[in-house]
């Protein structure tokens, strides 16, 4: 289940971090850009790959707390122990 969530915030962060790198880009010279004042000494590639990257662990970020968000109360409490394993002081034990 952990990975097929991870999925479902990975992929969608992906393609728009490749919409965002379009839309930025098409208005942003990458050779143009400085760093505290100074010429980034990067080849444009270089640029688009950290700003993509950058995009994605963004877009993935805000994506994983919207997910963590939408998580029901008993997700959030659900004990990972079986039932019939828990020991019979713990907070979360049932019948």
């Amino acid at each position: 289940m952990k990975a097929q969530r991870l999925m479902w915030i990975a992929w969608p962060a992906f393609l728009m971090a490749g919409v965002m790198e379009m839309v930025v880009f098409a208005f942003v010279d990458p050779q143009a850009l400085e760093w505290f004042n100074e010429p980034l000494n990067m080849s444009r590639q270089g640029v688009y790959t950290i700003a993509f990257f950058a995009f994605w662990g963004i877009i993935m970020a805000a994506s994983g707390l919207t997910t963590l968000l939408s998580l029901s109360p008993f997700e959030v409490n659900r004990c990972p122990v079986p039932c019939d394993e828990r020991p019979s002081d713990c907070a979360k034990f049932s019948t």
